[in-house]
């Protein structure tokens, strides 16, 4: 994703007055896009898509569970003589 659609986008903050925003997409973002929210005074969060799928598994958000699996060690107490 490239800096025009970042620029439209603070622009459009800027217009509604919002001191803050968050631009989501699920490619990636350009070093230019990153530049440029770095140099404006309006906080724009930008988040991948790496970062989405991250986000979505962690809140569990249109994921289902797949696999369960169960880490065992071996208890030491349970061989322990009394």
């Amino acid at each position: 994703m490239g800096s025009p659609e970042i620029h439209q986008f603070a622009g459009a903050l800027s217009g509604q007055h919002a001191r803050k925003g968050i631009f989501i997409t699920t490619s990636s973002f350009s070093k230019e896009a990153h530049k440029f929210v770095a140099g404006v005074d309006t906080k724009i969060v930008l988040v991948d898509g790496k970062q989405l799928a991250e986000f979505m598994i962690d809140h569990d958000v249109g994921v289902s569970t797949t696999f369960v699996y169960n880490v065992k060690h071996v208890d030491s107490d349970f061989f322990a003589e009394e």
